[in-house]
């Protein structure tokens, strides 16, 4: 009785062994497909968290974000765009409708083609960190959503109020930096971004980063701690009255801004290059790069990375040549008709008499319909085959053979 029991233990100690080793190779095999999956879409999360008419420049900072990320390539339909009060319909607003971040008045941020995903006082802490870790409620439509995966890299721009480790948001709320990390943390183990680039424009915007300790994470800030941010102008002239009488862009913003127009979506500028961009003097204050967390070196990483769209290319023998949209369709057309007279072709070349192709099939009915467990094990195998978590299943397995051992053992002994 001793022999068996000692057997039986031993018995118990392997299983248990294999159980935790299938279950750590699990995760490992998980980090190492999360860490090399492909680059395959970009996002951006825009986020103005201030009200009132004297932060007119915070939603003329994101606008202009918005606004150039849109034209390096990321489409609206991957643009969350959250504003915290409508600058462009205030009553104070001389120009309605439009909203500008130049004294000149050249550009309408506003414009016909701006989509605000959230406005007004649904730009809250609660609804900020449901985006970023995609926990709605079931009413919220998907283009209200970040619909991210592994393959996605994320632009998360903040502007607004802040201070040490903190941002406010509507003059009420305000987001922690251990906020900011737990987010960041429950997006990279759902697998929410394979790279991340946060950058905020805000007072003290480097203590917003000191919790942050989830990789493939770059981070920018406008000031160190015990710094502030400031706006860069006014609409000012000498010979009028002022227009909008409120600044309309800040610094850090503004010197990104007059770094990206120079370039255009095909441009390989790096992202040291934007880092080095930013003059001290010219800032009033110390821009903050953090890239401990990030794994590629930022002389290599063009900032289309996060600010432009992935490009899908093709390579070709010849010089590309140009061609109408009739003579596209019409070519679309051609290929289609001809893939299906393939497709026809080798089904006559397999099946040269169709009536025995029919009855062959007739008689796989019949012969399946002579089991009676056919359609049972069918759907078995169905059931299985639509198990993407397969681990799941071997750990359940051996669960289950641990049971079943037990069970065997106690009724020999």
């Amino acid at each position: 009785m001793t022999i068996n029991n000692n057997n039986f233990i031993k018995l118990i100690a392997t299983l248990i062994s294999l159980l935790i080793s299938s279950s750590s190779l699990t995760h490992v095999a998980d980090a190492a497909a999360s860490s090399s999956s492909a680059h395959t879409n970009n996002w951006a999360v825009l986020v103005c968290t201030s009200r009132f008419w004297f932060n007119y420049r915070h939603m003329a900072n994101t606008l202009s974000l918005y606004r150039t990320v849109k034209r390096l390539g990321i489409p609206d339909e991957r643009i969350i765009l959250m504003l915290a009060d409508d600058m462009a319909c205030n009553a104070r607003n001389k120009y309605p409708a439009q909203v500008f971040n130049n004294e000149n008045h050249r550009l309408n941020l506003y414009g016909d083609n701006v989509e605000v995903d959230y406005r007004g006082y649904e730009v809250t802490v609660e609804n900020f960190l449901r985006v970023l870790t995609g926990r709605h409620e079931n009413s919220v439509p998907r283009s209200k959503r970040l619909l991210s995966d592994e393959g996605s890299h994320i632009l998360l721009y903040m502007t607004g109020h802040g201070g040490d480790e903190f941002l406010k948001f509507q003059d009420a709320d305000e987001l922690q930096s251990h906020d900011l990390a737990d987010a960041v943390k429950q997006m990279k183990e759902k697998r929410r971004f394979k790279e991340l680039l946060i950058m905020v424009d805000t007072c003290q915007a480097a203590t917003l980063f000191s919790q942050l300790h989830s990789p493939g994470i770059l981070a920018m800030g406008s000031s160190m701690k015990g710094e502030n941010s400031y706006s860069h102008h006014l609409d000012s002239d000498v010979s009028m009255i002022l227009d909008v009488g409120v600044s309309v862009v800040d610094r850090f913003t503004y010197y990104t801004l007059a770094f990206f127009e120079r370039l255009n979506v095909y441009d390989n500028a790096s992202l040291s290059s934007l880092f080095s961009s930013y003059n001290p003097s010219l800032l009033l204050s110390t821009a903050y790069y953090r890239t401990d967390l990030y794994q590629e070196q930022v002389e290599n990483v063009p900032v289309t990375n996060f600010f432009g769209s992935v490009m899908k290319t093709i390579h070709t023998s010849s010089a590309y040549r140009a061609i109408s949209g009739r003579d596209s369709s019409r070519a679309k057309l051609v290929a289609s008709s001809d893939k299906s007279y393939d497709r026809d072709a080798q089904r006559i070349t397999d099946n040269p008499d169709p009536e025995k192709d029919s009855y062959h099939y007739k008689a796989k009915v019949v012969e399946r319909g002579t089991c009676p467990h056919a359609e049972l094990w069918d759907v078995i195998v169905e059931k299985v085959q639509s198990i993407k978590d397969v681990d799941s299943i071997v750990n359940y397995g051996l669960v289950g053979m641990l049971a079943l051992v037990a069970v065997s053992t106690w009724q020999s002994s």
